[in-house]
């Protein structure tokens, strides 16, 4: 056999274009250059971020006894309504948000962020939308993008789908280190509104719709652009609405607050007990916020139990605040929309969250 007309076997044809990810890392280079910091020594391009600790705002030794706080998370399946909808611009913003929280929870000052993103078949646009989304977000919570890795795995992951990871790393001093140690019977719990669902519950969302389950693709779209009474919006629009970022609000209060709780996947139950020390509990007045209308819709379309609905949604808090007297008074002057939700009683029984 004439060895020169055999078909070769490349990257390329293996569904790996090393060529396009070269231009694709061109292109998030000029993005990421607007996310940066001071401290960045090194950003995308090399095999490692740099960044020098010692240097916030030029000037040496600002930390006295710095601790860092670092943290991993991903979108989850939101990411199936984003493809399905054809919208990459968001899931970014979801991402970074969720991460920056995480670490908020301790105090920490958001330094620098990596992503992971994987597909199999996933555009070059769509993955410079959702950079695009991470840069903004970064710049946002005036945290430094200094790196990640693009991944084409054909064969792993389904045409059309993706995933979407980040790791974040912030600082902290260690005598500022928020962690519930100090909270008390009488102190207050003041609940932040969330944006929406964040990045939590989307299985349940999808099971209850018949999203993202095998379907055909021009029907799942259908109920996703579906107006439903008093959402003002349709399905989809309501569902993707970002995960919300604190750090900007809180960052000035952050000696005020003796303990935060971020609601992700657990929802209330799960998150707050995590703050709590021995001895006490968390006891919310339900009727005391705001649920927004998309949690209702779920609930009845799906015939979901209100305690499943609270241990898997936010229900409308975004994060869950423990405070003194004094110190709830101080936030909700800056803070308006930090409401009372609750209190801190002396814990009776084996539950560490109580709604009432």
């Amino acid at each position: 056999m004439d060895k020169s007309k055999e078909e070769r076997a490349t990257y390329a044809a293996a569904g790996v274009d090393i060529g396009a990810a070269e231009r694709l890392v061109g292109r998030i280079k000029e993005l990421v250059r607007s996310a940066g910091r001071p401290e960045v020594l090194a950003g995308v391009g090399p095999f490692a971020g740099l960044f020098h600790l010692g240097l916030p705002t030029g000037q040496a030794g600002q930390y006295r006894e710095p601790v860092l706080v670092a943290s991993a998370d991903g979108v989850g399946t939101k990411l199936k309504l984003a493809a399905l909808l054809g919208r990459y611009d968001t899931v970014g913003v979801d991402l970074v948000s969720h991460c920056v929280n995480d670490i908020l929870t301790a105090g920490a000052e958001p330094l620098f962020f990596l992503d992971y993103l994987a597909s199999s078949d996933l555009g070059e646009e769509e993955k410079v939308a959702v950079v695009r989304g991470l840069v903004s977000a970064c710049r946002a919570a005036g945290c430094a993008l200094i790196g990640g890795e693009t991944a084409d795995m054909p064969d792993l992951y389904a045409p059309g789908d993706f995933d979407l990871v980040g790791f974040i790393v912030g600082v902290v001093e260690r005598d500022r280190i928020i962690d519930g140690s100090t909270i008390q019977e009488g102190d207050v719990l003041l609940g932040l509104p969330s944006s929406g669902l964040h990045t939590n519950g989307y299985s349940l969302v999808r099971q209850v719709f018949g999203i993202g389950k095998g379907g055909a693709p021009a029907a799942e779209r259908a109920t996703l652009d579906r107006y439903y009474p008093g959402l003002g919006v349709t399905l989809g629009e309501v569902l993707l609405i970002p995960h919300r970022c604190y750090y900007q609000e809180l960052k000035p209060l952050l000696g005020h607050i003796k303990g935060i709780a971020h609601i992700t996947g657990g929802g209330l139950p799960g998150n707050v007990a995590r703050i709590l020390p021995e001895g006490v509990a968390a006891s919310f007045d339900r009727g005391s916020w705001r649920v927004p209308p998309i949690f209702d819709l779920i609930k009845k379309t799906g015939r979901i139990s209100d305690d499943e609905m609270y241990r898997v949604f936010n229900m409308g808090l975004g994060m869950v605040l423990v405070c003194s007297e004094e110190g709830a008074s101080a936030v909700q002057q800056a803070l308006p929309e930090a409401k009372v939700v609750g209190r801190v009683v002396r814990r009776e029984g084996a539950e560490g969250v109580i709604l009432g």
